[in-house]
């Protein structure tokens, strides 16, 4: 049974390693499927075949599937080599040429979008690739023929709005990045310069997320830590990580001790205090301190 005929040129001669991909991955699983290809002048003819007996629905949804997935790539790499930079440099012409240089290999990421899902930005680069690939799918089940060409000539128009608005999204998460790096770059130059004013601070995360706050000694220091940030701290304008934050770096302990890591809810939190104290801040997780948190003893 004939399932797609697929036109192409010299320049795309790779594709057929794509297929002959999609034939093992289809042999693996005990499903024959067949090529049979032929030349006229520079013109390829790809015809995949399949045994009538192996198809059915959910045969012929996968086969889609696959097959929209491999034209898809030729679209983003298409995309990519022609279509990207005058997109990047009209739309955002405000970036420098090394911004430009870094968000074209991190768009290029973004439309593969492959791998497991870390945050909301990858959640939405899938849902924008998933869009792409239904819309491909949808041209392979109203035509048995593809022509390699025509398509990204003429169909690519109806692809570009979602590609453009993954691109958009990356620039979007890109200075967020950006501006979060120089945030905590003010942030270490501010801890670096002035005086500390303790020698050491123990941050005590509870079960339930909330935090004790004891010098070395032992002694309970939320309330000097927050001193200056008392007003913020009664008006309920400033979350308490925030007033964490804010005063460990005016008070610039010279050692910042975590216990507990495991039930910090803002891991974020933790990653700012890391990057803006560096070598100054440890992870404990066996002292006695820790040990009490474990065993649920007050600390």
């Amino acid at each position: 049974m004939l399932l797609l005929t697929v036109v192409y040129d010299n320049s795309k001669e790779d594709i057929v390693d794509s297929f002959s991909k999609m034939k093992k991955y289809f042999h693996d699983r005990d499903i024959i499927v067949g090529f049979s290809e032929s030349i006229e002048s520079n013109t390829h003819f790809l015809k995949i075949f399949c045994d009538d007996n192996a198809f059915n629905t959910r045969f012929n949804n996968i086969f889609n599937l696959y097959t929209a997935n491999i034209l898809y790539d030729i679209v983003i790499d298409e995309f990519y080599k022609k279509e990207m930079q005058s997109f990047l440099t009209d739309t955002y012409f405000f970036l420098k040429y090394d911004e430009i240089k870094e968000i074209k290999k991190l768009s290029l990421d973004a439309l593969k979008s492959e791998g497991a899902i870390l945050n909301e930005y990858m959640v939405y680069f899938r849902n924008r690739k998933n869009s792409i690939i239904q819309k491909i799918i949808e041209c392979i089940e109203e035509n048995k023929e593809i022509n390699i060409k025509g398509f990204i000539t003429f169909r690519m128009k109806e692809l570009i709005d979602d590609m453009e608005s993954i691109i958009d999204k990356v620039v979007e998460s890109y200075m967020v990045e950006k501006e979060y790096s120089e945030f905590i770059k003010l942030l270490k130059y501010f801890v670096e310069i002035q005086e500390s004013k303790m020698e050491k601070v123990n941050i005590i995360i509870r079960p339930d997320s909330s935090y004790d706050i004891k010098d070395e000694h032992g002694n309970d220091i939320m309330d000097v830590l927050f001193s200056d940030l008392s007003e913020a701290k009664y008006s309920g304008a400033v979350s308490i990580d925030d007033m964490l934050i804010s005063g460990l770096i005016t008070n610039a302990p010279n050692i910042v001790a975590i216990h507990g890591v495991e039930n910090c809810s803002n891991k974020e939190l933790l990653d700012t205090i890391k990057n803006v104290f560096g070598d100054r801040v440890s992870f404990c997780n066996s002292c006695e301190l820790c040990e009490k948190i474990r065993t649920g003893v007050k600390v």
